[in-house]
């Protein structure tokens, strides 16, 4: 058995409402077990059984997103096993003005293409990791750096979705 973490990308903002009870019901009805989501953003833990591809998971959970939703669903599909590395191996020091965030890829050429031509600019602070980007920004300006902007364009919303630190921690 493999116990996995499913970060669906753009649920409970621009009307795109799932309930966390919703979302365990659902992916407990694809035959996963230790079913629990997380906060309200779209974070969901399971247990599956070995034998599954992660690929051909990752599109299962979609497609059942998108059967049951009626939205366009896309998930990052990560190992729990490699959460803890992951919030571990944050490289810019954490500071009370700053957020720290990581964008998942569930294809490491989206994230190289996130990270094509990104330059220091002195508010952004960017880095590669084992399938994630490392990103820390000032507080209030997540929607508004130039990294964010680059980040939130439709090109990456079928490969990316970006979560705090923070919220990675509960997922631990």
């Amino acid at each position: 058995m493999t116990r996995w973490v499913a970060l669906l990308r753009g649920v409970n903002v621009n009307g795109i409402t799932i309930r966390s009870a919703e979302l365990a019901e659902l992916v407990r009805g694809l035959g996963h077990t230790d079913v629990r989501t997380v906060l309200a953003s779209g974070n969901v833990l399971f247990t599956a059984d070995d034998a599954a591809d992660a690929d051909a998971l990752r599109t299962a959970v979609e497609q059942a997103l998108r059967d049951r939703f009626g939205y366009d669903a896309w998930i990052v599909l990560v190992p729990h096993a490699a959460v803890s590395g992951i919030v571990a191996g944050f490289p810019f020091p954490s500071a009370a003005d700053r957020h720290d965030y990581v964008v998942f890829g569930s294809e490491d050429a989206a994230l190289d293409d996130l990270l094509d031509g990104v330059t220091a600019d002195g508010v952004d602070q960017v880095a590669r990791g084992d399938g994630v980007v490392y990103w820390s920004c000032p507080k209030g300006s997540s929607t508004s750096t130039p990294f964010a902007k680059r980040a939130g364009a439709a090109r990456f919303k079928h490969t990316t979705t970006t979560r705090n630190t923070n919220t990675l921690r509960k997922l631990l």
